[in-house]
């Protein structure tokens, strides 16, 4: 008989600790979250800042997030179903809306906290870090949360730093992720990282959906009529792209707090008039004990549905009909 050594016996079952809940389910990593969290003593209750940046299959989410010993508190939010209030109405997903929903947030973030800082208003793709101004405030400073995204070169993540930074945000980075970095052997057979600008901006623009657009539009019509049947609805081309998100960063910076449409109702969807008053809310208690208040607003109900007003008689009287 082949000996097979038990790995997992008692020392193991002993000393087996259960990871926390979200661990197991695989959603937060809490050796990044600890080192994001983790502040300085000397600083005390400083808090600490960091941009959250989150990506669905519908929409991109960018938050600015601090936590103290109980709960995170969420300061400022930007969703790119916004971009709709800006003009655009179709790719929500792509590395340019997640440009626009990071500049929508740092521009969120700066009239929060009441900073002037602009940052860089002429896109150009480069690395761009914001300058403390000496005799005003500091910028906002906040680290980059990706959760468990992996960071791959040109992820759609990096398109939201490069929006915040560019808003005015201070976020610690460098340009090794941004679409357009490589690593490329020099004359002397060492590796370097090499960046060009002008790929990355390409990005920002849609310039690389733009491509993909004119080259499917020739080789196979009918796939493009599928794949970019919004953009064929909404009569946006290949050229009209960077257009569309220039203007998109010129109404981002003018008015980041467009209120919502009364007649919006989520994506893709909208009211057919505005609502005149918030719905209900439901309770969802079961047999809970009512409150004086309650049981007294339900006695006034019952009378006047009988036509008595509060009296001690007409109290009783009801009482007596009821048994």
């Amino acid at each position: 008989i082949m000996y097979i050594k038990k790995i997992k016996n008692r020392s193991y079952d002993m000393r087996y600790q259960t990871k926390y809940r979200r661990r197991r389910e695989n959603k937060t990593d809490y050796q990044q979250r600890r080192a994001l969290l983790m502040q300085d003593k000397n600083k005390y209750f400083t808090p600490k800042y960091r941009v959250v940046v989150r990506i669905t299959n519908r929409d991109i989410i960018c938050q600015v997030f601090t936590a103290d010993l109980t709960h995170d508190e969420c300061v400022v939010s930007a969703y790119s179903h916004e971009l709709r209030r800006y003009g655009i109405n179709v790719g929500l997903t792509n590395y340019a809306a997640a440009y626009c929903t990071g500049l929508l947030l740092a521009r969120r973030a700066n009239a929060h906290f009441g900073l002037d800082y602009e940052g860089s208003t002429e896109i150009t793709g480069d690395e761009f870090h914001v300058e403390a101004d000496e005799e005003g405030k500091a910028p906002f400073r906040a680290y980059l949360d990706i959760g468990l995204r992996r960071t791959t070169t040109g992820a759609r993540i990096f398109g939201a730093l490069k929006g915040a930074t560019d808003g005015g945000l201070d976020i610690p980075h460098s340009d090794r992720r941004f679409p357009g970095s490589s690593l490329e052997e020099d004359d002397e057979g060492k590796k370097r990282w090499e960046f060009e600008p002008d790929v990355h901006r390409k990005y920002i623009f849609g310039g690389h959906i733009a491509e993909y657009m004119s080259a499917l539009q020739e080789e196979n019509p009918d796939k493009y009529k599928s794949q970019f049947s919004r953009y064929i609805a909404a009569g946006i081309g290949p050229d009209d792209l960077e257009g569309m998100y220039t203007k998109a960063h010129a109404a981002i910076r003018a008015n980041p707090a467009i209120k919502r449409d009364p007649k919006e109702l989520g994506n893709f969807k909208s009211r057919a008039k505005a609502q005149t008053k918030p719905p209900a809310k439901k309770d969802w208690r079961v047999n809970h004990r009512l409150t004086a208040k309650e049981r007294w607003d339900a006695v006034q109900a019952k009378l006047l549905d009988t036509g008595l007003t509060y009296t001690e008689t007409s109290y009783r009287e009801l009482r007596r009909s009821r048994v």
